[in-house]
């Protein structure tokens, strides 16, 4: 059965296949419902040769479970996985599409948007880097939004998963996608995450500007290229290009160390670019049938809600085109074809008026008015100096960042008289964002719910006797007070209750010792051994040692002399010698011959026959 024929299939008894959304090398991604808890999921199948390639299995388990045990707000949750048939995992279901389709449909991100969902990903990366998980394959097809336009990274662990399976490629082949590959993928060298963050420039590029760096007609060609240059970012992803220079390079050690430092770069490259906007998503991309074909409804996009009251038309190339209410008034007819008459003579108006004013100033020297929006407040003065005008400053709350100028008058280009004014707005910044009450949350819900108020949210863990561990106890600053988003804040999360000192109990008996262990909110668990200088039934010591951290409530094992092993002293008379010792030898005693004499007879042992002796004593053999 090929993947395409599974719709309709219940895999596991509990997961209804309804329709595919999308397919890739590896297998087929559908919605389906989840019988047992009643919700709609995503289910990756994966392609049916699989199943017989025990290699890949092996991996699949391995993997699968990995990527299951990941928790964070940007990394895709796997809920189960498992072989029916065809190996699947169970994903959620996330409405707002993935960055290929959005690219697909022609949407390019801003350099502000890019940077947005590029520190949503080094979030997600610097998680799972920390845990040994390398993702191998980060490309558009795997970065996801949900519908509030929130970005997971999908799969991983498959593409370690794939390269076992030998129906895929040749021994040797690239372990992802070689369209987004760092140059090390093809070597055959151990990856670490910095390839992730190579592959991750490449993704930003695209999103930016339509186009792969490097992108040959073969993947030999593709990787021999990046081997040889760095990335070289366009003009079109402004502050953000540093960071994509320094993560492009082809040797790894002279990229950003980890996934963490590229994002504390791309969040100081954020500060230097406008507010990102709305994302404009690309949604599941599956054929429904529509039961209201004439009715016009809004489509794309995540509401914003700072925006203008508009109505969408759609445009030539899908997207959508912002009109005003009051520009959709009744028009009388024959209006529009008076339109550019009149605007013809205004043009011609303003013109004649700005010629006769400079003719009837003739001694006044004029200049035309930088261009001063989107500079630093101390840039723009630099600049207005140097033009020969003054500045004034005037300030206002904003989306945009502090400090920054909005708007200038008059306009870029116009005149101004030598020495004369251009007045400036300046941002003051977003207006203050109250600090949610998360106390009591998991510790993902609480990031998440802080992340989307537009905190830079700094994990840390505290020890709680009361609060169960991964469950946020606080923030600081603390809720209800006033932070312009994008500041830092520190979400301080249980880290469960204190460890304890495991006490000395060696010396004292089993009940003892479980009594003290106890005392010191510590369980107890018997393990017993022979020991020749501890008295049986007296405890020699404890794992973990006296005096280290153990968790609270842990059970510590308490091992209890079995005093010295003895052993029953074999009969050897009649054996040759070289028998009576391999003998003695097998069960731990230790030949001791008198008068050797190779192949001679036991004629005499001592001690006799039967007597109990310690492991490790002499017998002695007469000959």
């Amino acid at each position: 059965m090929s993947v395409a024929d599974l719709a309709g299939r219940v895999l596991a008894s509990r997961y209804r296949l309804l329709a595919s959304i999308g397919a890739g090398g590896g297998g087929r991604v559908y919605i389906a419902d989840d019988v047992r808890l009643r919700r709609r999921v995503a289910v990756k199948v994966l392609h049916p040769a699989l199943a017989d390639d025990a290699g890949f299995l092996r991996r699949f388990r391995t993997e699968a479970q990995l990527a299951a045990s990941l928790h964070h707000p940007h990394v895709m949750a796997v809920y189960d996985w498992g072989e029916d048939g065809v190996p699947f995992m169970v994903l959620e279901l996330l409405a707002g599409g993935s960055l290929r389709s959005m690219l697909d449909r022609g949407v390019r991100l801003t350099p502000s948007q890019g940077a947005h969902i590029g520190r949503q990903v080094t979030s997600a990366l610097d998680y799972a880097h920390s845990r040994g998980l390398v993702h191998r394959d980060i490309k558009p097809a795997n970065l996801l939004f949900d519908e509030h336009g929130i970005g997971r990274v999908a799969d991983f662990g498959l593409a370690r998963a794939l390269a076992e399976a030998s129906w895929t490629e040749p021994a040797g082949a690239v372990v992802g996608t070689a369209r987004y590959a760092a140059p090390e993928q093809a070597t055959g060298v151990p990856l670490d995450g910095r390839a992730d963050l190579y592959a991750l420039a490449l993704v930003l590029v695209e999103s930016v500007t339509g186009r792969v760096p490097f992108a040959a007609d073969t993947p030999l060609g593709t990787l021999a290229a990046r081997t040889q240059e760095p990335i070289v970012a366009p003009d079109e992803l402004g502050a953000l290009g540093r960071v994509v220079e320094r993560a492009g390079r082809p040797d790894p050690s002279e990229r950003y160390p980890d996934a963490r430092a590229m994002g504390e770069a791309i969040a100081d490259s954020a500060g230097r670019l406008p507010r990102p906007g709305p994302l404009t998503l690309a949604g599941l991309g599956r054929t429904v049938d529509d039961p209201n074909p004439t009715e016009f409804r809004r489509t794309g996009g995540v509401f914003d809600q700072d925006a203008d009251e508009t109505v969408e038309t759609p445009a030539p190339n899908g997207a959508t085109l912002p009109i005003a209410p009051e520009l959709i008034a009744d028009r009388p007819p024959g209006s529009r074809r008076a339109v550019p008459i009149v605007v013809g003579g205004i043009v011609a108006l303003v013109l004649a008026i700005a010629t006769a004013l400079l003719l009837a100033r003739p001694g006044a020297a004029t200049t035309a008015a930088p261009s001063l929006v989107g500079l630093t407040q101390e840039s723009a003065a630099n600049r207005a100096s140097e033009s020969g005008v003054r500045m004034e400053v005037e300030q206002r709350v904003s989306d945009d960042p502090a400090g920054f100028v909005i708007e200038q008058s008059p306009g870029p280009g116009e005149w101004v008289r030598d020495g004369g004014t251009v007045t400036v707005v300046v941002s003051r910044g977003p207006p203050p964002v109250a600090v949610p009450d998360v106390t009591g949350q998991a510790e993902a819900a609480a990031q998440l719910l802080l992340t989307e108020q537009g905190f830079v949210v700094e994990v840390v863990p505290e020890h709680n006797e009361d609060v169960a561990a991964s469950t946020a106890l606080r923030t600081e600053p603390a809720a209800n007070e006033k932070l312009r988003p994008d500041s830092p804040i520190k979400l301080i999360v249980s880290a469960g209750p204190a460890p304890v000192s495991v006490p000395d109990v060696s010396g004292r008996t089993y009940e003892e010792a479980a009594a003290a262990l106890a005392e010191a909110r510590l369980g107890a668990s018997m393990a017993e051994e022979f020991s020749d200088s501890v008295e049986a039934g007296t405890v020699i010591r404890t794992e973990p040692a006296a005096g280290l951290a153990a968790p609270r409530d842990s059970a510590v094992a308490v091992v209890v002399s079995k005093g010295p092993e003895l052993v029953d002293v074999p009969s050897l008379r009649g054996m040759t010698v070289e028998e009576a010792s391999a003998a003695l030898r097998a069960i731990g005693l230790v030949p001791d011959v008198e008068d050797y004499d190779p192949g001679g007879r036991v004629r005499a042992q001592d001690p006799d026959p039967g007597t109990q002796v310690k492991k490790g004593e002499k017998v002695t053999l007469f000959l």
